[in-house]
């Protein structure tokens, strides 16, 4: 269970109409999502896992932003041991990182899995290029076919054009359902079950969610909203355990995309103590005051619960507001209910601000002014 530190006076009112404009919404399908599991997918999901496993000793998982964010979070978190190694591949237009990922790749058994709704970004295009390439090379093209698994749109679009045509396993990214709000989906849920992660326990965390984190959510969003109407423009997300730097930055995407628009929302930064209290703690006790601090308390061992508490009374001393929100466990049962929240919190945060938590037209402006210059 999902606990919060502070007790807002909340607009129920409001928040019960929010939450009504969300499940109502085209894209929300995500909200019902943990309560209607297609046991089939799932069997999909987890064969696949199992033949990957078996063929081989790396996945190339290909994607960016909520394509691999979310998934890599998790597993980042946990560290499961499959015994199969996770190389993550079209997150940027590096050419140095592109070779570097086929070499450390070499020789060794492989497979794909490319993870894109329309096929067409760039990154995750000119990555599959190169390791399809490799495939091909390595097993031939019959072979090859059998090692790429596509998860993309179920009817239209040039990756899933190209599953069809050459027979790749396929696994579909709902209409309804953004790519940062798809951690819970095929998306998420191929990538994790080959790297070990409990799939069954990680969904049973996010359906607990839907009823237990409903009222957090609401609290965490509307004192979210509190501080942006009081000038506090900028929310630090603070951990305390190194594993979980990628779900910040997952937490980044998720309320970046969702809130920046508009001339509103509120800059989402990230620390993991107490390493970075070692190079920003001057800053967070000391500097603007135009930040607050939204501390992610996972259990752990008595040495860090101390960090902890010396975190939250300096601080706080130091003019930060600081929010505290509390997992119940440090495994894939926690993790989904925190994934589950968090998308809840954000998505009624974004609406609050006047803004749709689900477009991003400022990734298309950026596309469209690279297609020109390409």
């Amino acid at each position: 269970m999902i606990t919060v530190n502070f007790s807002p006076q909340v607009d129920t009112a409001k928040m019960a109409g929010i939450l009504q404009e969300l499940k109502a919404d085209p894209m929300g399908g995500w909200i019902e999502l943990p309560k209607k599991v297609n046991a089939e997918e799932i069997a999909r999901i987890k064969a696949a896992a199992k033949k990957i496993n078996e063929d081989s000793e790396y996945l190339v998982c290909i994607g960016i932003g909520g394509s691999y964010l979310g998934h890599r979070a998790v597993v980042e978190a946990l560290r499961p041991d499959s015994g199969l190694k996770i190389i993550y591949a079209g997150k940027s237009l590096s050419r140095r990182e592109l070779e570097y990922t086929l070499n450390k790749v070499g020789d060794k058994d492989f497979s794909i899995n490319v993870i894109s709704k329309s096929g067409a970004t760039l990154e995750p295009s000119i990555a599959f290029a190169a390791f399809k390439d490799k495939l091909i090379k390595k097993y031939g093209p019959e072979e090859a076919k059998g090692r790429i698994y596509a998860t993309t749109d179920a009817v239209q679009g040039s990756l899933h054009d190209e599953a069809v045509n050459n027979g790749y396993t396929m696994f579909v990214v709902p209409d309804n359902i953004g790519g940062r709000y798809s951690v819970l989906t095929a998306v998420g849920l191929l990538p994790m079950a080959v790297a070990g992660v409990n799939i069954d326990e990680l969904l049973a965390g996010a359906l607990a969610a839907t009823a237990d984190a409903v009222e957090p959510a609401i609290r965490y969003a509307w004192m979210r909203y509190t501080l942006a109407m009081n000038k506090y423009d900028t929310e630090v997300f603070a951990s305390f355990e190194p594993f979980t730097e990628f779900f910040n930055e997952w937490l980044k995407q998720l309320f970046g995309e969702s809130e920046g628009k508009n001339g509103q929302g509120i800059w989402p930064a990230s620390v993991v103590y107490s390493t970075d209290l070692h190079s920003l703690g001057q800053f967070m006790q000391e500097g603007r005051r135009n930040l607050w601090e939204t501390i992610i308390d996972y259990p752990t061992d008595e040495m860090n619960k101390k960090v902890v508490h010396a975190v939250m009374k300096a601080h706080t001393s130091g003019g930060i507001p600081v929010l505290s929100i509390g997992v119940s466990s440090y495994d894939a049962k926690g993790f989904g209910e925190l994934i589950y929240f968090f998308e809840l919190a954000c998505a009624m945060s974004a609406k609050l601000l006047g803004v749709n938590p689900f477009d991003q037209p400022g990734v298309e402006a950026y596309k469209n002014e690279l297609k020109k210059l390409i």
